[in-house]
């Protein structure tokens, strides 16, 4: 990757959470939830900007101590339970746009709640993109459950139920099913230009970088956060 590339790092981290109340705040494995994404950020050496944008004072407290660069205010409009993380991130671009007085050619986005990801992972998403001169990468592991064989669904009307994505043919073994994968949503790779025109996740060109299921787990519940803790206790890889 050429060190003359441009690169910014957006964190999320909203205030609210239903599912584990005060989540990316709360402690796992010595640091708050968003700090080990920040971290992430920091150790890469890949950005010029690492911005943390949040609506809770709580986070923009400790997020420059973390390692971030700068901090955003999340419009309150943005913080809702409701509102998706993309056009938080076109804000905190643009934030830091104007704040830099510079302009970025590659975005990235580390999600707060997937703190297993490595840096090596970073660094191999970001090369996908940069290498490829694509308009966007995700990342994502192996589904477990196939829309063409197990995964399956119930028609709204009838109630009857069957396979979310049957083929004329049938299948006999998952094995001979397409391959499908699972977004892990932790890592967000995007042509800045191509991000700014028309911001959304999947373009014509978009790219999986393909990560293994234990770096793909993130916080949605309780029961996450034990999982997730205990891994993080073992010392699974987290930095290669």
């Amino acid at each position: 990757m050429g060190n003359d590339v441009n690169r910014i790092c957006t964190i999320a981290v909203r205030g609210g959470s239903r599912g584990v109340p005060g989540k990316n705040w709360r402690m796992i494995a010595g640091q708050s939830l968003f700090a080990h994404s920040v971290r992430h950020a920091s150790e890469s050496g890949l950005f010029e900007v690492i911005v943390v944008t949040s609506d809770a004072p709580e986070v923009l407290d400790v997020a420059l101590s973390c390692g971030a660069t700068h901090v955003v205010v999340r419009p309150a409009e943005l913080a809702t339970d409701t509102a998706g993380k993309v056009p938080a991130i076109v804000h905190a671009v643009r934030e830091m746009e104007s704040l830099t007085g510079g302009r970025f050619d590659t975005v990235v986005d580390l999600d707060a709640t997937s703190p297993l990801r490595t840096v090596g992972d970073i660094h191999s998403a970001v090369a996908l993109l940069e290498g490829e001169g694509i308009e966007s990468v995700v990342t994502a592991c192996e589904a477990r459950r196939s829309p063409y064989f197990n995964l399956i669904e119930v028609d709204s009307q009838s109630g009857h139920v069957g396979v979310a994505k049957p083929l004329p043919q049938g299948i006999l073994r998952r094995q001979d099913a397409p391959k499908t994968f699972d977004m892990n949503a932790s890592i967000y790779v995007w042509n800045r230009d191509a991000f700014l025109a028309e911001p959304r996740v999947f373009y014509p060109s978009t790219r999986i970088f393909e990560m293994p299921p234990e770096r793909s787990l993130d916080i949605d519940s309780e029961f996450d956060f034990e999982i997730v803790s205990w891994l993080m206790e073992r010392n699974l890889p987290q930095n290669g």
